[in-house]
């Protein structure tokens, strides 16, 4: 794959969701919550400041983070899903 983010932008491949709830009922595509979770594909170099300093990303690849559920531009690579988001828009990174 060859998708390098710009700026602050960041690629996500989002985690898939259980299929199933607790109670075993298996939920269809249109009952599926958008996922919230995702791995960290490919990072841009960061953003410029007014004073025209480079502000790195803070996340790097291969993170796992959570990220808002209506965030970001869903885009399709090689029959693939992806995610690219803002920086801004990446809550947290969950820790192993």
């Amino acid at each position: 794959m060859a998708v390098k983010p710009l700026g602050d932008k960041v690629l996500i491949r989002p985690l898939e969701r259980e299929e199933r709830t607790k109670g075993g009922i298996v939920l269809p595509d249109t009952a599926k919550e958008k996922p919230v979770q995702g791995e960290v594909i490919a990072v841009g170099p960061g953003r410029t400041s007014d004073e025209g300093e480079l502000i790195p990303v803070e996340v790097k690849k291969g993170d796992r983070i959570i990220y808002g559920k209506y965030s970001g531009t869903q885009v399709k690579v090689d029959g693939e899903e992806y995610l690219i988001v803002r920086e801004a828009e990446i809550l947290a990174i969950v820790k192993k």
